[in-house]
This record gives structure tokens, C-alpha cells and sequence, in this order.
């Protein structure tokens, strides 16, 4: 490993990076500064949570003149959430030198950004669909800009955005610096390059990297109608201290948020459809421990960095292996291990295989928890609290009140009662969980790579982009219980319009 000294960065970018915590470079950062700083054009291949936007940021924070009022970088991200991160993130690099940015994005009065502008920002970060907008409008002049970066180039492929990010780049003077990082790199990203860029330097992380080694993978194998019941258990045995719940489609969110927390658990979603400020509020509420269960589809999350999650569950698995490797990525950061339990049905079990494949690791199976097992996991942490109760805190107050007690009654018996009390015993609360029809059977093994084709694999995947949302095929909702029967599978399937991939509204 290098450290960020050693990467001849200025010293206001040096303070700025130290204060975030940061002491030796990653292997993406360290090979995107190097050729970054040498004026290179850079196609980097790395997941998110590799530290890929210091990669860029760090690079591009260093070739910002101060005193230069005109826009000399601008960010490309495919969602709001990570063109505000990346924001916070460039902020918190450019503290020192004092670098002025803006991000601008889909579902913020473009008034209030049009009047910010005005403030002459030297960065922009935005979505592509907004900084179209304001292209359109002539309120965003670029001829000065001088770095460009597309950040999470597929990304913004798989939803609709190629003809923006196109119209985008003609718009930038054609000898700007340009860097560009996608998980995967098909074909369509590979042609931007060979258009845009000028010999890139490719920058790679090694799919060893990609493996997420200190994260423990399992899989439950479990019929539609009997996810949630064993979701449940699981969370009661392993006492999450975080954890994300990722579900395909938006109202599989809403209907899991809201059968946890009828199940007596603290849990909040988010998906395309919540307005910006409320799923702001989600996110700041689980950052500072808040609500213990986030439930998200794969498009609301992308580009999370939440540090402290330890398990990640994926209550329907994703469609293709790259996803998965994005959700994991949740838990398991700088440096603490983390656990991922992934839910498949049995006809799924190609999509598992595949997964595999790809991270070069193969998946432990679990066995579903009994209910007595979930109860002892919830006894557990009954005592535990109990005890930590008993060290620390001043129990003065209620010394007499015991002792009066323990007159009348039993000494174990009162403890037993204590623990009674607090402990969460498992709820069989009928929820309502429409079943969600099982991901089309594979055929050929080497079939799942593409990201960018066709059919119903991409019109699944539109159901968090704003394409046609629960125009279904009818179906009857299902209850999901222990008892529950699956006589009647609802056979809706949201987003099944067009083959065409729809731009998703940023």
C-alpha cells in the first residue's frame, strides 16, 4: 500500500485527506492519482466502496485553480443519492483549498439551482438528465471545463442514460481530461471511451479485490411464500447491530418495511418513488442508528456508503452478479467483516451459481432457524443487555424496591420475569407479502453476463427507473405466515412495458 504523501498531492489536499481518515491509498486510488496527476485520461474498473471517488476527486481537486470562477470539472453520477455523496465527498477534499462545487439533480427546484450557479461554482456534480436540462437552458456553461468524470459509467447505461451522456460530452471542450469508472465495461462504455478519450490509461482492480474476503456469504433456500417467516427468524438469531434488506421491485420495499415493523422491528425504505427529502431523512436516520433495518431496492442504494452495517440480506436475488456484488458491499467496510445471506428459491438456484462464479467464491448454505431458535437468539440478547445494564448503570434507586421483592418472591424468578419482559419473543403477526414470480429459468450458463440486452431480465430491472410501474398481469395477494398457503401466486410482475430501456427520471 502507498500513502497519500507519497502520491505528490499538494499539502491543503493532503490535510483535507488525513482529516477524512484516509492514510494509505487503495489499489484504484493509487493508480488513478499517479496517471490522473500526469494529465492521463483514465478508464477505471473498480466496484463501488473501493474508493473510487477519492480516486477521482483527489486528482481533480488538485487541478482546480481557485481564483478561476468558471466551471473547470464536472461529475457525471447516475442517481441523486450518489451525485450528493460524491458532493460531500469533493467538498470534504477541497475543504482546504476552498473549492467551490454544486450538485445539481432531478426532484430539486431547478430554480434554486439555476440562482446557485450564479454563485459561479468551479465543480458541478449532477445527474445527466438535469444537466441536459440546464444545457438546454443555457444555464450551465461547460466550454471551460477542463476534467470530466462519468462514475458508474454502466450504470448509467443499464438505465437509459447513453443518448444524454453522448450529448453531454459533446457540449465539454474535446481537450479536457477525462475519467471514467464503470464495474463492468461492455461494449456501449468501451465505444465512449474509443470516442471521447484520448489513450487511456486502464486502471483495474483484480477480481481477487472484487471478492469481498471478509465478507461471510450464505444462501437460505426457501419457497416464495416462506421468505419472510425465515427472514424473521434470521434477524432474531443474529441480532443485526445494521443491516440492509434488498428487495427487487418498489412495492416488495413497501410491503417488507411494513410487515417489519408489524413483526415489532424498526425498519424504513426507500425506492425511486419517495421524494428526495424523504429518503434524505431515511438515509440520515440510519447513518446515526435511528432505525436498525433499511429496506432498498438496488437503484435507491446504489452508491451507499454507510459504515457500519454488518449484515446484508437479500430477500430476492438480483438479477445478475454484479448487482450482488454492489449490494454486499454494504457491510464489510474498511476493514470489519460482515455477513450476507442471500434468499433463493429453488428455481433460482442458476442465478446463485452464477453469482458465484463471478465473485470466485462459493456461498455457505444455511439452514432456516427454528422458532425456538429464534427465541434463544432474542433471549440472548435479553441477558446480555441485562448484564450491560447491571454494570453500568446507577441502580440505586431501585435497590429497595428489589429487596422488597425478593421478600415475596423467588430471586430466579424474578430475574426470569425481568428478562420476560424485555425480551422480543417472535411474532406470528399475519403480514401481507405479495409473491413475486421466480427470475426466468436460464438456459445458458454464459447468457447472464450481458447487462445491456433485452427482454424481461431488463424490464424487471426498470421497475426502480420509472418505466411502467404495476401495470401487472392481476394476481391475488398471498398472506405470508407459517400456515400461509401457496395456492394463489400473484403472477403480476411490475415494469413489464417495452423492451427498449426507459431513462429513469433523476
Amino acid at each position: 500500500m502507498t500513502n497519500f504523501s507519497e502520491l505528490n498531492i499538494s499539502e491543503s489536499t493532503l490535510r483535507s485527506v488525513k482529516r477524512m481518515g484516509f492514510e494509505e491509498a487503495t489499489p484504484i486510488q493509487e493508480g488513478t492519482i499517479k496517471f490522473a496527476l500526469e494529465g492521463r485520461d483514465i478508464l477505471g474498473q473498480a466496484q463501488t466502496g473501493t474508493g473510487k471517488t477519492a480516486a477521482f476527486g483527489i486528482p481533480l481537486i488538485e487541478k482546480i485553480d481557485p481564483k478561476n470562477p468558471n466551471i473547470q470539472a464536472l461529475v457525471i453520477a447516475p442517481t441523486r443519492e450518489l451525485a450528493i455523496q460524491v458532493s460531500e465527498e469533493l467538498y470534504k477534499i477541497g475543504y482546504d483549498k476552498r473549492v467551490k462545487l454544486l450538485s445539481v439533480y432531478g426532484g430539486q427546484e431547478i430554480g434554486r439551482q439555476i440562482r446557485a450557479l450564479k454563485n459561479r461554482p468551479q465543480i458541478i456534480v449532477g445527474t445527466p438528465g438535469r444537466i441536459i436540462d440546464h444545457i438546454n437552458r443555457r444555464t450551465l456553461k461547460l466550454e471551460d471545463v477542463q476534467t470530466l468524470v462519468l462514475d458508474e459509467a454502466d450504470e448509467m447505461l443499464n438505465m437509459g442514460f447513453i443518448d444524454d451522456i453522448n450529448s453531454i460530452l459533446e457540449n465539454v471542450p474535446s481537450n479536457r481530461q477525462t475519467l471514467l469508472f464503470s464495474a463492468t465495461m461492455p461494449p456501449a462504455i468501451r465505444k465512449i471511451a474509443e470516442t471521447f478519450m484520448q489513450e487511456p490509461e486502464i486502471v483495474k482492480i483484480k477480481a481477487k479485490e472484487l471478492t469481498v474476503d471478509n465478507i461471510e456469504q450464505f444462501f437460505v433456500k426457501a419457497q416464495e411464500r416462506e421468505k419472510f417467516d425465515i427472514l424473521c427468524r434470521v434477524i432474531n438469531v443474529h441480532q443485526p447491530e445494521l443491516a440492509i434488506i434488498f428487495g427487487r421491485t418498489k412495492r416488495r420495499v413497501d410491503e417488507l418495511t411494513q410487515a417489519l415493523n408489524l413483526r415489532g422491528y424498526n425498519a424504513e425504505g426507500i425506492h425511486g418513488d419517495l421524494s428526495q427529502a424523504k429518503r434524505i431523512s431515511v438515509l440520515r436516520q440510519f447513518k446515526e442508528n435511528q432505525i436498525d433495518i433499511l429496506v432498498a431496492t438496488d437503484v435507491a442504494a446504489r452508491g451507499l456508503d454507510i459504515s457500519g452495517v454488518t449484515h446484508v440480506y437479500n430477500f430476492d436475488i438480483p438479477q445478475d452478479p454484479e448487482s450482488y456484488v454492489h449490494r454486499i458491499g454494504r457491510t464489510g467496510r474498511a476493514g470489519k467483516s460482515g455477513i450476507a445471506i442471500t434468499f433463493v428459491t429453488p428455481r433460482e438456484m442458476s442465478y446463485l451459481r452464477i453469482v458465484e462464479e463471478t465473485t470466485k467464491k462459493r456461498m455457505t448454505p444455511l439452514k432456516p432457524p427454528t422458532t425456538s431458535e429464534a427465541l434463544v437468539g432474542q433471549q440472548q440478547q435479553s441477558v446480555e443487555n441485562l448484564v450491560e445494564l447491571v454494570q453500568s448503570a446507577e441502580l440505586s434507586d431501585y435497590r429497595l424496591l428489589a429487596e422488597e421483592l425478593l421478600e415475596s418472591y423467588n430471586a430466579v424468578d424474578l430475574i426470569a420475569a425481568a428478562l420476560k419482559s424485555v425480551t422480543r419473543e417472535p411474532d406470528a403477526t399475519p403480514v401481507t407479502i405479495t409473491e413475486e414470480r421466480p427470475l426466468p429459468m436460464r438456459r445458458e450458463r454464459g447468457s447472464h453476463q450481458g447487462r445491456s440486452g433485452g427482454g424481461r431480465n431488463d424490464r424487471n430491472r426498470r421497475n426502480d427507473r420509472g418505466g411502467n410501474r404495476d401495470r401487472g398481469r392481476g394476481g391475488d395477494r398471498n398472506r405470508t405466515s407459517s400456515s400461509s398457503s401457496d395456492r394463489n401466486r400473484d403472477r403480476r410482475r411490475e415494469g413489464s412495458g417495452s423492451r427498449r430501456p426507459r431513462r429513469r427520471e433523476d
